[in-house]
């Protein structure tokens, strides 16, 4: 395998939460990188934190995903071959109009979409894609929180088009599940040179590259942790399973690095509840104690819930999952001094 120094790695979604984390990894690893945004605009702010590495990182624009023929300029000229494409590109929230229009559909053309352009526009240098899917993808929310089961990278979410219009969050799981099934369909039916490695995280938390300036305008996962500075009271499990951002941006590099790999599907993380958060927080952070609801102190790691089984990206890419704790102190450290700065400017 040549250095990273030789080889360039295109990156959908790259302006995204997960993406300024893959960037930075990327290009700190010495990785030639061509992000992919849908605008120009929304290139600028990482155009400037990243400013540093000149033209080791450059920029293309896919206004719409799900068309192939928009990628045709991100494999033009890359200063390296491009020899794997992280793509993070999809729909991630729960404010939906129309759960098939908004979700649904462009899930799926999205993932089959980038893999029609990587067997029309890659070169025989393209030897991976990877494909960030999702919990999403593994749980079935008819069986509630199923206490004693643990999920793992054999389990797929039973729901398919016909069920998935009920209501939003059924929507977003089934189009995690339905977008990732199409990808792994297209491989077996085209097998082309590349293969497909899929990650799955639950909630992705942790500090942004680009920082929090507005709580209101947070990433779904971030929006969720958020929600505890200031509550009334600790809210309900929802997904009870998180994989801190920057152990998931490493993680996208080591699967591109790690040839068993290839033809994988990887399960992040590992435990998360709001009530052992609140815990966390209370007793690491003396400044928010006030700020963090009590609930029932010790009662999270008590619940009956689900598991989730991340060991296997443990065992394959040798990552070491970073504590809870150190993502929710560097979280809270943004959240806390964004409501500061917005309650200055009120």
């Amino acid at each position: 395998m040549s250095s990273p120094s030789e080889q360039t790695i295109l990156v959908t979604g790259a302006n995204g939460f997960i993406g300024g984390h893959v960037l930075k990894e990327a290009l700190k690893k010495g990785y030639h990188v061509r992000a992919l945004v849908r605008t120009e605009k929304s290139s600028q702010k990482f155009r400037t934190i990243f400013a540093s590495y000149g033209d080791q990182l450059s920029w293309a624009y896919v206004p719409d995903i799900a068309v192939v023929e928009n990628y045709a300029s991100a494999f033009e000229n890359p200063p390296k071959p491009i020899t794997a494409i992280v793509h993070l590109a999809s729909p991630f929230t729960m404010a939906v109009s129309d759960n098939k229009r908004d979700l649904l559909e462009p899930a799926v053309q999205g993932a089959v979409a980038i893999l029609e352009a990587a067997k029309k526009y890659g070169s025989a240098s393209l030897r991976r894609v990877v494909l960030t899917s999702s919990f999403a993808s593994h749980v079935d929310l008819t069986q509630g929180y199923r206490p004693g089961y643990t999920y793992s990278e054999k389990d797929w979410n039973p729901q398919g088009w016909e069920t998935a219009e009920l209501d939003s969050a059924t929507a977003y799981c089934a189009s995690k599940k339905l977008a990732e099934k199409a990808a792994w369909d297209w491989i077996e039916a085209n097998k082309p040179t590349f293969d497909l490695t899929t990650i799955e995280p639950p909630w992705v938390f942790g500090p942004h590259v680009d920082g929090v300036e507005d709580l209101k305008k947070l990433n779904q996962s971030s929006a969720s942790l958020s929600q505890l500075l200031d509550a009334a009271e600790v809210p309900a499990v929802d997904f009870a399973g998180f994989v801190d951002v920057r152990d998931l941006g490493a993680a996208q590099i080591l699967v591109l690095e790690t040839p068993a790999a290839g033809g994988q599907r990887f399960l992040f993380g590992s435990h998360f509840d709001y009530q052992t958060a609140a815990d966390i927080l209370r007793e690491n952070v003396p400044e928010l104690k006030s700020r963090i609801p009590e609930g029932t102190p010790g009662a999270g790691l008590t619940q009956a819930v689900y598991a989730i089984d991340g060991s296997k990206a443990e065992r394959v890419l040798g990552i070491k999952y970073m504590p809870l704790k150190d993502t929710l102190v560097d979280s809270f450290a943004e959240f806390v001094g964004a409501k500061k700065s917005a309650a200055v400017a009120a």
